[in-house]
């Protein structure tokens, strides 16, 4: 008889990685770094296990877009009450926040329940290159 091999998830081994967002694509990073918060770069992925590293995505101001997208691609908020939805362009946040912009791209491409919310909770995003994590000894990693 086989068994079914299910990985125990050591939360000590997890690596923290840099990635530098500067002339990155937005939607194409998003991809890169979801992927290495659930772990599926790793050969133990378990789709109902939390086994990713932390992210620290840097130079986030540096994100590029492809076609009319600063200006067609909208960011919503409802506040709850009647006539309170409030709409803001790409262009507008990148130049308010940039690392809500990269949050809300990654956060779209992960589980939509308590898994995913645990995950979400590993990516760390800065506008500059300066980030508070040097103890952690992240390893640098460059975008494909």
């Amino acid at each position: 008889m086989m068994r079914t091999f299910v990985p125990k998830v050591d939360s000590n081994a997890r690596r923290w990685v840099v990635i530098d967002l500067q002339g990155a694509t937005l939607g194409r990073a998003a991809v890169a770094v979801a992927d290495i918060l659930r772990g599926k770069d790793k050969p133990i992925f378990t789709p109902h296990l939390d086994a990713g590293d932390h992210v620290i995505a840097i130079n986030a101001s540096g994100l590029k877009v492809t076609g009319n997208k600063w200006t067609q691609k909208h960011y919503y908020r409802y506040s709850g009450y009647p006539g309170g939805l409030t709409e803001t362009s790409l262009a507008d946040q990148m130049s308010k926040d940039p690392t809500l912009v990269f949050k809300a791209a990654v956060n779209g491409m992960l589980p939509k329940n308590r898994l995913g919310r645990k995950v979400g909770k590993k990516l760390h995003v800065y506008a500059g290159a300066d980030h508070p994590h040097v103890a952690q000894k992240p390893v640098k990693i460059e975008l494909k």
